[in-house]
């Protein structure tokens, strides 16, 4: 079975990226390496690594509360490109949690990457 194990993210300003990773993660780097300019975090079994050669992606992170966390965000200045949403309905557990509904919005991180935010909220019926 393969797993991720790494996802790279661009940032031209490493001290920047560390705060506001740290900000976001609630926690520090795992470790950084500079020169060549490479930070690292640890979420789980994955390495989020913050590289100043590395190209711009998108990364989806997942949160406790999609909408709370963008309120909180939102507070610290953060700017919110696409605001929080039901994105899919999970009928099955092909893709999520079977039941539950998919919220999700966009920010953009001190380097101007776009980072989703992901939770996961029992369906409502209706």
């Amino acid at each position: 079975m393969s797993r991720i194990v790494q996802v790279a993210q661009h940032a031209d300003d490493l001290d920047r990226a560390a705060a506001f990773y740290e900000d976001l993660l609630g926690h520090p780097p795992a470790a950084r390496f500079d020169p060549p300019g490479l930070l690292f975090f640890v979420l789980g079994e994955t390495r989020l690594l913050l590289e100043r050669g590395a190209p711009p992606a998108t990364i989806y992170l997942e949160v406790d509360d999609v909408p709370t966390r963008i309120d909180e965000l939102r507070s610290h200045g953060v700017h919110i490109e696409g605001e929080p949403h039901v994105i899919f309905r999970h009928e099955d557990d092909r893709l999520g949690p079977s039941g539950q509904d998919e919220w999700m919005a966009f920010i953009k991180d001190t380097e101007d990457n776009l980072v989703g935010l992901v939770s996961y909220s029992p369906s409502e019926v209706s």
